[in-house]
């Protein structure tokens, strides 16, 4: 029955897959048309004016350009945000498209701002228009015609799309975050009311603040939901925790489903394992990360569900929509009609799309139609190979000062300075690691301390909330809380162990953050070196996984 419905869906999307595809055939003149109206944007807004260009009267577009600053975002955060950052009542009107005051970065209006990690400070605040609005809304028509027409047969169209709550730690004091709740809100109006009609999780889970309650809010109405077709989420750890979470509480959600569900499906949620290709018969799709760190969680849901599409995610950040996968494409394509993509080696030499080629890597520079101009994202890209004669981009993770296990994106300046602010006056060696095993988490080395490791470890706890992904990631449970080595002989344990594996003691350089998780073998010998006096208490695996 809903099949001629997702037929139609299809069809009202071809405009925009049509005018994708035939970009991807000529990625130059692709992207020297975006280049063009984004650069018309700069030429109207403030922040472009203050720059007092003297381009030469027959300059060619590309010297132009070349004089606009590659910038980060601390660059230019005093153009980004307001003098007063947006207020709850700001906020709510934002969802009504009512203009925010604000320094232009462009000559369109500010809708709302979007909050994100930071990489020197807690929080940075992203500015959306209606054109980066209606970027991201080509990239999920793209998609999801794709999808329908190269993708498994959809037939019931019930769709679980990822809900990003405001969740509150009752311990914790946090300032109001605003912004986007619903990841459906980064599309225009008509197709949100159009995928109203198939989403399966009601408006009022992104207005719940506690963890627990979100959680078994969302694990009712999914388990009610035995014809769910597709679930689009970010990490995949965060479909585990879900899924672990229904397991643990499995007899109160009964309960509290009643007749909502039948006998049968009441009797398969108390086999242990849970057999959840069976409460979920008809499920055909899982989007989330697949690249990186979250490579091996994306295997362990194939397993899970043997049968099932795990697709792996595009390049998408709250700046801009970057890549999409295409099935036919097997692999990423930049949404070249609609973000200007600058390449940059290790050499610093910055390479247009049509410049780059197959097995280099890359640090991306974008500029979008919100405002950001030649913006370093901070990640890294591989070209895989080409499609319509467009470089296909593989993501290989965030930049080398970046951690991000499950999405909480640290950066080292950030760490650096959540480190200064806790209390570490006896400490001469620190450095922050990240730890996949048995869950992800992170471990604070230090030589020595005044204070006991247990204290130690809250401390960074809270400190580490300041980011705003970092707090989600905890919330939720995709992060267990963070542990604290001490021992004198840890630095030294660390410089056996690298140069152990080759590298030179010359090329060895201090690291507040570890950006790629610590190795098994050396966390072993970390842990029988740490004093147990000194050491808080390693969780068990079980411990680790109820923190979940």
């Amino acid at each position: 029955m809903m099949r001629p419905i997702i037929q139609l869906f299809s069809f009202l999307l071809g405009l925009y897959a049509y005018k994708f595809s035939q970009a991807l055939k000529n990625p130059r003149r692709s992207q020297r048309s975006v280049q063009q109206e984004i650069y018309r944007n700069f030429l109207s807004s403030d922040y472009g004016k203050s720059l007092n260009f003297n381009a030469a009267p027959h300059a060619s577009l590309t010297e132009q350009w070349n004089q606009i600053p590659v910038v980060n975002y601390e660059d230019i955060q005093g153009w980004i945000e307001p003098a007063e950052l947006p207020g709850p009542q700001e906020l709510k009107n934002s969802s009504q498209n009512t203009p925010l005051p604000g320094k232009s970065l462009t000559p369109e209006p500010i809708l709302f701002y979007e909050k994100t990690s930071g990489s020197r400070g807690p929080a940075k605040w992203i500015p959306y228009t209606q054109s980066l609005r209606s970027s991201f809304n080509s990239m999920f028509c793209v998609w999801v015609h794709d999808l329908i027409q190269n993708g498994p047969k959809f037939e019931t169209g019930k769709f679980y799309f990822c809900i990003s709550p405001q969740l509150k730690d009752p311990q914790v004091i946090t300032e109001i975050s605003g912004g986007l709740a619903d990841d459906s809100e980064y599309l225009d109006g008509w197709l949100r009311a159009l995928l109203s009609l198939v989403l399966v999780a009601p408006p009022r889970l992104k207005h719940l603040q506690d963890p627990d309650e979100f959680k078994e809010q969302l694990s009712l109405e999914l388990l009610c939901e035995d014809h769910l077709e597709a679930i689009s989420i970010w990490s995949p750890s965060f479909l585990k925790v879900l899924l672990d979470y229904m397991e643990t509480h499995r007899e109160s959600l009964i309960e509290k489903l009643g007749q909502k569900i039948s006998r049968q499906r009441a009797q398969q949620l108390r086999l242990s394992p849970i057999p959840w290709t069976e409460i979920w018969p008809k499920l055909k799709l899982i989007s989330c990360w697949d690249s990186s760190h979250s490579r091996e969680q994306a295997e362990f849901l194939r397993k899970l569900f043997p049968g099932v599409m795990v697709q792996g995610k595009g390049l998408l950040a709250t700046e801009a929509p970057m890549t999409i996968p295409l099935i036919a494409a097997q692999g990423f394509v930049p949404l070249l009609n609609e973000v200007f993509f600058e390449f940059e080696d290790d050499t610093q030499k910055i390479y247009k799309l049509h410049e780059i080629k197959q097995g280099e890597e890359y640090t991306l520079i974008i500029s979008q139609k919100g405002g950001l101009y030649r913006y370093r994202i901070g990640d890294r890209i591989r070209v895989s190979h080409f499609y319509h004669k467009t470089p296909c981009l593989e993501f290989l993770g965030r930049d080398r000062s970046i951690s991000d296990l499950v999405g909480e994106k640290l950066s080292e300046p950030f760490v650096q300075t959540v480190l200064e602010d806790i209390s570490l006056e006896r400490t001469f060696f620190k450095t922050l690691v990240p730890v996949t095993q048995p869950v992800a988490h992170y471990l604070l080395l230090l030589d020595d301390a005044q204070d006991s490791p247990e204290a130690i470890a809250q401390q960074l706890d809270r400190a580490l909330m300041r980011s705003p992904h970092y707090r989600h990631a905890r919330l939720l449970g995709q992060l267990a809380p963070p542990r604290v080595f001490i021992s004198k002989e840890i630095p030294h344990a660390l410089i056996r162990y690298q140069t152990q594996s080759g590298k030179k003691w010359g090329d060895l350089k201090p690291e507040i953050l570890a950006t790629t998780p610590i190795e098994t073998e050396l966390l072993h010998k970390l842990e029988t070196l740490a004093n147990p006096s000194f050491i808080s208490e390693v969780p068990s695996d079980s411990q680790l996984c109820r923190s979940f």
